[in-house]
């Protein structure tokens, strides 16, 4: 049985490209499937907001914060 390797070799250079492109995109695919567990550092983040705004003014304070 040939290995991978060699049948790419044999393949004219443009397919060899398709053939790389399509293994770099197995890997890719591969390594995002590996899930890190979350982290959780940013709970209580906000507790000092906790009696000035509530969840829904919080939200929108947030998306003016990040602009």
């Amino acid at each position: 049985m040939e290995s991978i390797a060699t049948k790419i070799q044999n393949l004219p250079p443009d397919l060899q490209d398709q053939a790389n492109d399509f293994i770099e995109f197995l890997i890719n695919k591969k390594k995002r499937k590996i899930r890190k567990t979350p982290k959780l550092d940013w709970i209580g983040g906000l507790r000092k907001f906790k009696n000035q705004y509530t969840a829904l003014e919080l939200q929108k304070k947030a998306l003016e914060w990040r602009k």
